[in-house]
């Protein structure tokens, strides 16, 4: 890292809120939002970098901007660890709960609860107990407590 803006980036503790504010007109080119002075800094600090390092890969912006249009973002890597728990298409989980039996259905791109799709074993578990579970141990695909 360059040594005068790590230089900066160090002393932005050590400055008094009403510098801080002057830096983020300075940088930002607008009027400091009214937020604790943890924010400014952490802020400022990002913004120091960025100019002198460059921002974010073209790469990067797209996700985001993807994000905010419409909520959702396609990633690239699949998740080594759903992949391992996800049982096969068509398999059914079955499991009662307070005396009534639940049956769900595993589907290529989520799950079938009730004739109702669902991507989350753990909203069905939600759905099913009012409470926060793990889908996959209240399924019995993964023992609670451990990784397997």
């Amino acid at each position: 890292m360059n040594l005068s803006v790590m230089a900066q980036v160090a002393s932005l503790p050590d400055k008094p809120t009403s510098d801080l504010k002057l830096m983020w007109q300075d940088l930002f080119e607008t009027k400091a939002p009214p937020y604790n002075r943890s924010f400014l800094i952490k802020r400022l600090s990002y913004r120091l970098q960025e100019l002198a390092f460059g921002g974010l890969s073209k790469e990067t912006q797209i996700r985001l901007d993807a994000l905010a249009d419409d909520g959702t973002c396609t990633h690239s890597r699949k998740s080594k660890r759903k992949a391992e728990f996800r049982p096969i298409s068509g398999t059914r989980l079955i499991r009662e709960w307070q005396g009534i039996e639940h049956q769900v259905t595993v589907l290529d791109d989520g799950f079938e609860y009730q004739g109702c799709k669902y991507k989350s074993l753990s909203v069905i578990a939600r759905t099913i107990t009012g409470t926060r579970w793990s889908g996959p141990v209240f399924f019995g695909i993964k023992k609670q407590g451990n990784g397997t």
